[in-house]
């Protein structure tokens, strides 16, 4: 191809190049290498999940026409033995005849077409149609081009953008990368909200990667997948979802956040709440298969459904949080009930309040956030496949090391377990010693509960014990390792002052250690390199304030590509702070 790459850098990812110019001009962040490659496994695994479920369908239809052909032979046997008719004849050609009867049947019986007869009964099961994706905001088209040169049996993949610079970058990567992706990616530039919107359930996956909050592009992305689709959203504004802006999360999402140590978890949470209540509004619900927090960002993967009834049951996976404001205790309050009655069901507000006006452990007051999604985040079925696909091919994930240990990690999570507690918090707020994961995790499993760790934290710890039991395992610890004299008004005072109901047990338990910590299987891994996380958008001139986010040699070398002079006010800002 004819073009000047003097002006480029190639960078490759993958089986994907891209050129890249030094101004800034276009957005791409290294970074986000764990994405897309968790991205990449997450699709494989949904392709493969559509054949297995196109092949039941099949099966279930397959069964469907034979009954009816039983039907039909046994109807046109019983009418012809009474004039005399052959019947061995009937019988030994009954297969063919039947088979042309109901091909030819004008009522479809049991809702069966005559292509899916034919297709069932006489070509054998047909392969389904590759999934169509849609990159709503492509920027290089990195991840586009990773689609189609890495998945197999994907089909058409549509990037849009909002950028000119951006299109024609992508449009340049797309040539540059050969003959497969020109088959396969087309570039648009549009607003993804109105291309979405004129293309209601046209993409079996629709990926919404944006710069900060994906709030305004959900309403257009749910109509846009289709059912049983696959929606996957990053969403990197996490100081509004971790609750350093809780109004500002409010007006985004619709849910207010608590600035808990399970914090990060609980903007997993929110996302998905938001995507559920817009996914509503069309008679549609999702289904969440796997939901990760990593390096700056969470990411959802939620597949999509339309049934008004079951619908219903939204209220019922959705729940409000009451934090303690002392020894950071928390309580979740459902929205809704069920009541089942011979073979109806009601639908009801929940129960409430699950809390008193004062917290029952310290006896200081509640904060409220929410309404999160309480219900299982992850679908271990899929992160066992997903898993399994990871490493059977290690050497085509980039980011290999990290997504493994994310995904070994989610595997061992309690899928039932809304967020989690934090072993230090709890000391801090004693003011104790804090006793070793291993020892905590025993005590509870001692005591008849569940534990397991959490990929958000590695310090957290997600149990199905009441908070009280919790307190009193750390009571039970305390007298073994006292503590210095606290006032009395302290919430860690106050709690220490109640006698112990549980006498925990710390003898070591079989499984206080999960399988990968027992195999001595790396969970957290440290960043690959210096100033890893977000990068500058796209556009803004690079100055020497942006040094934390890319580094000092990279900002004076750009510098130094363009003259070495910044502009004369950023220039003052930065080497005098105290200039007016």
């Amino acid at each position: 191809m004819s073009m000047d790459l003097g002006e480029f850098s190639i960078i490759k990812e993958g089986e994907a190049e891209i050129l890249m110019d030094a101004k800034n001009k276009v957005f791409y962040n290294k970074s986000q290498v764990n994405n897309r490659d968790i991205s990449i496994a997450v699709l494989r695994t949904f392709i493969d999940k559509q054949k297995e479920e196109h092949e039941a369908r099949l099966s279930k239809r397959k069964k469907t026409v034979t009954k009816v052909s039983e039907k039909d032979t046994s109807e046109n046997v019983l009418e012809e033995a009474p004039n005399g008719s052959g019947i061995n004849g009937e019988i030994y050609n009954g297969d063919h005849e039947v088979q042309e009867d109901i091909s030819h049947d004008e009522d479809e019986p049991c809702g069966v077409s005559e292509e899916v007869v034919k297709a069932t009964v006489g070509k054998g099961p047909v392969e389904p149609k590759p999934p169509k994706v849609l990159e709503a905001l492509s920027a290089s088209g990195l991840r586009a081009l990773r689609y189609a040169r890495e998945v197999e049996g994907i089909g058409q993949v549509v990037a849009l953008d909002n950028d000119k610079a951006s299109v024609e970058a992508c449009r340049r990567n797309i040539k540059f990368n050969g003959s497969v992706t020109c088959a396969k990616v087309e570039s648009h530039l549009t607003d993804a909200r109105a291309y979405m919107l004129t293309h209601p359930k046209e993409f079996e996956v629709v990926d919404l990667d944006p710069y900060g909050s994906p709030s305004v592009f959900l309403d257009s992305a749910v109509q846009s997948v289709d059912d049983g689709g696959l929606l996957m959203c990053t969403a990197t504004d996490m100081a509004v979802l971790c609750g350093g802006n809780g109004e500002v999360c409010y007006s985004k999402y619709g849910s207010y956040p608590l600035r808990g140590k399970y914090c990060h978890e609980m903007a997993l949470r929110i996302l998905l709440a938001s995507i559920e209540s817009h996914a509503n509004r069309y008679k549609r619900y999702i289904v969440p298969v796997l939901s990760v927090q990593m390096d700056f960002y969470v990411r959802v993967f939620v597949r999509v459904y339309s049934s008004a009834s079951a619908m219903k049951n939204t209220p019922l996976k959705l729940s409000y949080v009451y934090q303690c404001t002392g020894c950071d205790s928390f309580h979740l309050q459902p929205i809704g009930r069920t009541i089942a009655k011979n073979n109806s069901v009601r639908y009801l507000p929940g129960f409430g309040p699950v809390v008193p006006q004062d917290c029952s452990d310290c006896g200081k007051k509640f904060n409220m956030g929410g309404p999160i999604w309480s219900a299982p985040i992850h679908d271990q079925e899929w992160v066992a496949s997903i898993l399994a696909d990871v490493k059977s091919m290690k050497d085509r994930y980039p980011a290999y090391d990290r997504i493994s240990a994310v995904l070994t990690t989610i595997s061992e999570e309690l899928p039932d377990v809304p967020l989690f507690l934090s072993l230090h918090n709890l000391c801090a707020t004693l003011k104790c010693t804090s006793p070793s994961a291993v020892i905590f995790r025993s005590a509870v499993i001692n005591a008849g509960y569940r534990i397991s760790g959490t990929h958000v934290n590695p310090l957290g710890l997600k149990a199905d014990a009441p908070m009280d039991i919790i307190w009193d395992i750390m009571r039970c610890w305390v007298k073994n390792h006292p503590v210095k004299a606290q006032p009395p008004d302290q919430p860690g005072s106050v709690i220490l002052a109640k006698e112990p109901v549980l006498q925990a047990n710390f003898a070591r338990a079989v499984a206080s250690l999960s399988k990968a910590q027992a195999k001595k299987i790396a969970r957290f891994l440290p960043n690959p390199e210096r100033h890893w996380g977000p990068k500058l958008r796209a556009g803004r001139q690079i100055t020497s304030k942006h040094i934390s986010l890319l580094g000092k040699e990279v900002v004076n070398g750009l510098l130094s590509q363009e003259g070495g002079e910044e502009p004369e006010a950023k220039r003052q800002k930065t080497e005098d702070p105290n200039s007016t």
